[in-house]
């Protein structure tokens, strides 16, 4: 079992094209551009929007962009945003069932925190602390490191084309509409 899902990395993968690009960019573009589903993408990004890290426009130049700079976004303000504030571990408080116990445990075997259950409050700290750490921007740069510079520079013109060709397709059926 996972604690964070596709949903995470969908929206994580997809904010790293909106990083540094001035131009708002559609969740279909997002979607197509990373051969993910547009309809999983469409409904994670206003979640986001709605946390206030992202902003939405309409009309022939619309689609998303940051809402703030990309080194004031964490990637755990992120996954908060997708998945909701999720504990690392349930604990099931088995400590008390030991069959010797014969249903009534003593109160030392279930006095204080459950040992196990300290350690993964421990564990899901320090996790968050490094989600809450590491901004977009700084995992952009890391990610950008990685790729060939005619890689960027070709995504920023697919996603250029992709605006262009929506916005052109998008005057043309308004002049249909408009005719006799």
């Amino acid at each position: 079992m996972s604690l964070y899902g596709a949903s995470s990395e969908y929206v994580l993968h997809s904010l790293l094209w909106l990083v540094d690009n001035p131009e708002p960019v559609s969740s279909l573009d997002l979607a197509e551009l990373q051969n993910i589903p547009a309809a999983f993408i469409a409904k994670l990004l206003p979640k986001l929007e709605k946390a206030g890290l992202l902003t939405a426009s309409e009309g022939l130049k619309g689609g998303y962009r940051l809402a703030q700079s990309a080194a004031d976004i964490s990637i755990l303000a992120v996954v908060d945003a997708v998945e909701g504030r999720k504990s690392l571990f349930n604990c099931q408080e088995i400590r008390g069932r030991c069959a010797l116990f014969n249903e009534q445990p003593p109160q030392w075997a279930t006095q204080g925190l459950c040992g196990i259950h300290a350690v993964m409050l421990r564990a899901e700290q320090t996790m968050r602390q490094e989600l809450s750490q590491t901004s977009l921007a700084d995992l952009a740069k890391s990610v950008r490191d990685k790729a060939p510079v005619p890689f960027l520079g070709d995504a920023q013109s697919w996603l250029d084309e992709r605006a262009q060709t929506r916005r052109t397709s998008k005057v043309r059926q308004r002049r249909r509409s408009d005719r006799p």
